[in-house]
């Protein structure tokens, strides 16, 4: 993917930034908020959070952990900062480009997603960032969700794929299983916690 490919997705983020909770509702069907905090319950040490969007997860931030948040999208970061103000959590929130991180290789214990990798632009790419950014004895915690294993069901989200992608820029349909396996990242776990379509996955640097 170009740049010109990331900037257009952004400003689309940027445009539904106000309504994307309404937006990820049925997402939040499936990842209920005892699925984030078991996410959380994986966490220790300096934790990055890639793609912290509107802040959700930030009222599962664990009292132990030192937390860094990013996101390319400047509007979606308001609404993180209104939640981070309303709650005594301590969290960095950065404007930054999952795919072009400013950190220095091995730089965090843990690194989160939640619903994130269906709309990095090139999710490769995003992913060998994590690895990058991961202390070689870290752990990669991601609860996202992927295409269907379901014959059917896969090729009906291919089909209407383009819907979401256009209004904000997310893609139903990733395998973002292999994607991990294809950046260098070795898979510890991976559960599925919402059928087939939502996965629970560990992995660290290999």
């Amino acid at each position: 993917m170009s740049n010109t490919d990331t900037e257009k997705i952004k400003k689309r983020y940027n445009r539904v930034a106000r309504v994307y909770d309404i937006l990820e509702a049925p997402m939040e069907m499936l990842a209920q908020g005892s699925l984030r905090e078991l996410v959380f319950n994986k966490t220790e040490g300096k934790l990055l959070e890639v793609g912290i969007g509107t802040g959700k997860n930030i009222e599962y931030y664990p009292e132990r952990v030192e937390v860094v948040g990013i996101d390319f999208s400047e509007k979606m970061l308001e609404k993180a900062r209104e939640r981070a103000d309303q709650t005594d959590v301590k969290v960095d929130l950065i404007e930054m480009d999952a795919q072009n991180m400013d950190f220095a290789n091995d730089t965090f214990d843990t690194i989160v997603t939640t619903c994130v990798f269906c709309s990095v632009p090139d999710p490769i790419k995003g992913l060998k960032e994590i690895k990058r950014v991961c202390k070689p004895e870290g752990r990669v915690v991601m609860l996202e969700h992927v295409r269907s294993e379901n014959l059917i069901l896969g090729k009906f989200m291919d089909l209407i794929n383009p819907i979401p992608v256009t209004l904000w820029g997310a893609n139903i349909n990733r395998r973002t299983v292999d994607n991990i396996k294809e950046a260098g990242l070795k898979i510890i776990e991976v559960e599925d916690v919402a059928s087939s379509l939502v996965k629970l996955i560990t992995a660290q640097p290999e």
